[in-house]
């Protein structure tokens, strides 16, 4: 069995909160404020209620969206670490990856629904 080994830094319950849901209005460095960070967002154009996660683990690991009910909802993405992040449609970090490369961000997901996601 793997332990899951991985930092979920939060979904934020106010607006700028570290562990809540996170309104956002638009793209900008405050928008993933940690470091190392993946941040996913359940609206286009990096709004909406914020699930970040960040590995805990050299090399990296997978993390279910799925068992933390994010499972389908991201629609954006920002990557605040310096290494690619990757998100899987399915669970468990397998299939065909969709690459975030470090330092950059998705605004639309288009039709893409990620289920996990593998960070460094």
């Amino acid at each position: 069995m793997v332990a899951l080994a991985a930092t979920m830094v939060g979904v934020a319950a106010t607006p700028g909160a570290t562990s809540g849901p996170a309104e956002r209005a638009g793209a900008a460095a405050g928008d993933c404020p940690f470091v190392s960070a993946l941040c996913l967002f359940d609206e286009t154009g990096y709004n909406g209620t914020r699930f970040t996660v960040s590995s805990t683990t050299p090399g990296g690991t997978c993390v279910s969206l799925v068992a933390h009910g994010f499972g389908g909802q991201a629609r954006s993405v920002l990557n605040a670490s310096t290494s690619a992040a990757a998100l899987f449609a399915n669970d468990g970090c397998v299939g065909g990856p969709y690459q975030v490369a470090g330092g950059s961000g998705i605004a639309d997901l288009g039709s893409f629904r990620a289920n996990s996601v593998w960070v460094r």
